[in-house]
């Protein structure tokens, strides 16, 4: 299983969209995961029309319809994976054993908010946050974050946009 991975893409905003890569990349995803900050419900209804399941949750820049419909956490099971969500996995100082405690049994956690990539991972735990493809900020480029689930466990890995 495929899973597409992207977070805080805060549309629409002046000439911001997503890259035909990225979108290429989440139309040939099995599931699409979105760690919140879409910004406006109709940026949910663009990407489950592309096809995969959208499993997303709440950010803390989405407006009311969002956070009405979107839980501010999740747990989502891929191809033999759990994987929590949320939006804010709080200060980066101990991150890795806090989202363990948290999530006890679960085999990684997805988050954003911060729009910088991340990949940590400790005695097959691991957290993942896929950065923006839209709003790069402070980062050299856009990115987002593919994951693959197989005999081989789950894997992640952080893709540069052009």
């Amino acid at each position: 299983m495929r899973l597409a991975i992207i977070s805080d893409t805060h549309l629409p905003r002046g000439r911001r969209r997503l890259s035909a890569g990225c979108v290429e990349r989440l139309r040939d995803a099995d599931a699409i995961l979105h760690a919140g900050d879409f910004v406006e419900a109709p940026v949910l209804r663009t990407l489950e029309g592309l096809g995969p399941p959208v499993h997303a949750v709440a950010g803390n820049q989405d407006d009311p319809v969002l956070r009405h419909v979107l839980p501010e956490v999740r747990t989502v099971a891929a191809g033999g994976a759990t994987i929590a969500m949320l939006h804010d996995a709080g200060p980066a100082a101990g991150r890795l054993a806090r989202m363990r405690r948290r999530f006890p049994g679960v085999d990684a956690v997805v988050f954003g908010h911060s729009h910088i990539p991340l990949l940590e991972q400790d005695g097959g735990f691991a957290i993942f946050n896929p950065g923006s493809p839209t709003d790069k900020r402070r980062q050299p480029v856009h990115t987002m974050g593919l994951a693959t689930v197989g005999d081989g466990g789950l894997r992640f890995e952080l893709v540069e946009l052009g």
